[in-house]
């Protein structure tokens, strides 16, 4: 997963924001007055309306330690903390982890009032826990005793164990399965966000990857994950690059991919978000000039997905 800072989040992504506007907005406080503590941070979690404008930061930004001001990433409605690896918290996560439960609340309250969920992605492309041979639901165990223990609205899942996959036996999906269902055991649905961002290749259908690949995945525990933030990057230098072969007709390499064909395979289109990057150098390919995307969102929705775009900002 590339990550990013926010510096030119309005300059790459407002021409993509002002057709889609965030259906999901801020907790009503006079509701919220209403309700004992427990049911009022249990709805500050609920799971977002689609559709989910998700950013995500891991960098390092000079004078401000955690997530940026909920003003600085106007227009998202999800916010990942980047990472949670198995080893511990890294960057943006093991900055919330330094400040004190008073300065959390804050920011949470702040986020709670301008309609944005504060998540933690783990693992990410230094992390290959299947490979590595960490035990599924142990980490799972581990994974949700920190998400309750920092007060985030839950997790996104980005497994990036390429060797796993590749090998074709099913170890990656068997992995990400049992994981998957301890998580959500611990995280209850309706209560926690639970997303996954797996790279679109893996979607592909037939006997293309020997496991089953997020087909497989989507088919055992598609139900307990809210949506997928599908990598439609990073895959070649022509892929996903179009509007057609990013929505309707992927190429050869990676069949069956594009969004459409995704969703004919099985997996709802309300639980697919695409994920680009927002500048050529924040991934090795598969940059769409805002307008062009924007042109291809607006497209995508005129044929039924209410989804929104995943941005990636260079540092």
């Amino acid at each position: 997963m590339v990550s990013f800072s926010v510096a030119r989040l309005l300059a790459i992504s407002s021409f993509v924001l002002c057709f889609t506007p965030v259906n999901s907005g801020p907790v009503n406080a006079t509701v919220l007055d209403g309700l004992d503590p427990q049911a009022r941070d249990i709805l500050a979690r609920a799971t977002p309306a689609a559709p989910h404008w998700v950013i995500y930061g891991d960098q390092f930004v000079s004078g401000t330690t955690g997530p940026p001001a909920a003003s600085a990433i106007a227009g998202f409605n999800v916010f990942a903390l980047s990472f949670l690896l198995t080893e511990g918290a890294f960057d943006k996560a093991f900055e919330w982890t330094t400040l004190t439960d008073a300065q959390r609340t804050t920011v949470k309250a702040s986020y709670a009032a301008a309609g944005i969920k504060l998540i933690v992605s783990v693992f990410g492309s230094t992390d290959i826990p299947t490979t590595s041979g960490v035990n599924p639901v142990t980490i799972a165990n581990t994974v949700a005793a920190w998400v309750i223990q920092y007060n985030l609205d839950g997790v996104d899942v980005d497994y990036e164990d390429f060797d796993a996959f590749d090998a074709g036996d099913g170890s990656a999906e068997a992995w990400l399965i049992t994981f998957t269902t301890q998580l959500r055991t611990l995280l209850p649905q309706g209560t926690y966000i639970l997303t996954h961002a797996p790279v679109a290749p893996w979607f592909s259908p037939g006997t293309f990857w020997g496991g089953g690949g997020y087909l497989k995945v989507h088919a055992s525990v598609g139900n307990l994950i809210d949506w997928y933030n599908v990598q439609f990057y990073n895959q070649g230098a022509t892929e996903y690059t179009t509007c057609a072969n990013l929505l309707t007709t992927s190429s050869n390499t990676w069949p069956k991919t594009a969004l459409f064909q995704i969703a004919a395979s099985g997996v709802p289109l309300s639980k697919l978000v695409v994920g680009k990057p927002g500048t050529t150098s924040a991934a090795d390919n598969g940059f769409m000039a805002a307008a062009t995307l924007a042109g291809c969102l607006a497209t995508a929705k005129s044929q039924g997905w209410s989804e929104s775009s995943l941005h990636f900002l260079d540092p």
